[in-house]
């Protein structure tokens, strides 16, 4: 079963604790969901392997270090867009794919809309992102389709998740490592997470 790194830094929590207050601006929203994903793209990049290489200073030749693998990005859609800045901060050359999914209110379950996704996928290292893991239903579908492309080095990043949604994930896909900022208490009868931070897709885009 693939690990669930819960990231434990005092900068992340400072930006979740912006993102959890309801009375947060959208433009600070916005700003606090980038940068805690930019903090998330470091821990779920901890082991990603790299290759060494030559380089040059202005004094003389030594060793550096570059991922040894293409780096992609799958934004979930809408709200993983906010995630996407945060990890090109780290890694700019990244591909970026979208998969659009949104859930059913009354089942739900996950209802795919739109798909873009690189044709580096197979050979790549690939980061889904998705603010919130709740039911766990839109990125086990999204999974389950990066797979199908051929996608075989997959790691899961949110901001906050539900133990029933991290459930999902390693029932469905347990190789799949998930690294988030908190593993909040529960889901309500609704299938929002608890405490959470609402709709972060309404937040992000002004549609609350």
């Amino acid at each position: 079963m693939a690990e669930v790194r819960v990231v434990d830094h005092p900068l992340l929590a400072r930006h979740l604790a912006v993102l959890r207050t309801a009375t947060t601006t959208r433009e600070a929203f916005r700003r606090a969901m980038a940068e805690a994903a930019a903090v998330l793209a470091y821990e779920s990049m901890r082991d990603v392997a790299v290759e060494h290489i030559k380089v040059t200073t202005p004094l003389e030749e030594t060793e550096g270090a570059r991922p040894a693998l293409p780096v992609a990005v799958v934004a979930i859609l809408r709200a993983g867009l906010g995630m996407v800045d945060g990890f090109l901060r780290h890694v700019p050359e990244a591909d970026i794919g979208h998969l659009g999914m949104y859930r059913d209110e009354e089942s739900l379950k996950p209802i795919p809309y739109y798909e873009s996704l690189p044709a580096s996928l197979p050979r790549a290292t690939v980061f889904v992102v998705d603010p919130m893991l709740a039911t766990g239903g839109s990125a086990t579908a999204a999974i389950g389709r990066l797979r199908e492309v051929g996608t075989q080095r997959l790691h899961l990043v949110s901001l906050v998740a539900a133990p029933e949604g991290v459930a999902a994930i390693q029932g469905a896909h347990p190789r799949v490592s998930i690294t988030v900022a908190s593993l909040d208490r529960e889901l309500d009868d609704r299938g929002y997470i608890r405490p959470g931070l609402g709709d972060a897709g309404d937040r992000l885009f002004g549609t609350d």
